[in-house]
């Protein structure tokens, strides 16, 4: 499991454009997908932070926290763009952020509201995935899985009905 930081380190133009694209409309807008208790999906609209020390989401008591809570496993996928069909995907786990100077900072930076019961979760990188489409047929993948001392990088370009990706 990389921090943000790691992943930007170890591929810059990959992070830069998944935060260029998260946080198209000023703060980050994403769809927040966490494992219920039954093992399906549950999504929800976020506005995740991400700044040069991580990737943070503040999230409020709900079913959705029960999740991170249980089973930090999360996919957080990229608001749909007014100007593009680009779109970027990030998976790994979520943990509470246990230092209250941070989640002051952070909360001061994203205008959170006081007094609310907001929990702040740091999520992990283990995948990264953009998907720039170059024509609405064919698109160009950028993958980016984080493994104990192996970073691999796969990119892909051939129509989207027939993409395939591998992670070497």
């Amino acid at each position: 499991m990389a921090s943000w930081a790691e992943f930007a380190a170890a591929d810059p133009a990959l992070a830069s454009a998944i935060r260029t694209l998260v946080c198209q409309y000023g703060p980050g807008l994403g769809y927040l997908a966490t494992v219920r208790p039954d093992g399906g999906p549950r999504i929800h609209p976020v506005s995740p932070v991400i700044t040069d020390e991580g990737l943070f989401c503040f999230v409020l008591p709900s079913p959705k926290r029960h999740d991170l809570d249980r089973d930090g496993r999360y996919s957080l996928h990229s608001f749909p763009s007014e100007d593009t069909a680009d779109e970027a995907y990030l998976s790994g786990h979520a943990g509470v952020v246990s230092d209250s100077g941070q989640v002051a900072r952070l909360a001061l930076l994203m205008h959170a509201a006081p007094g609310i019961d907001w929990k702040l979760y740091e999520l992990t990188v283990d995948l990264a995935m953009y998907v720039r489409y170059d024509t609405p047929t064919t698109s160009t993948r950028t993958v980016w899985k984080d493994r104990p001392g192996h970073v691999p990088r796969a990119r892909h370009n051939g129509p989207c009905a027939n993409a395939v990706d591998s992670v070497q």
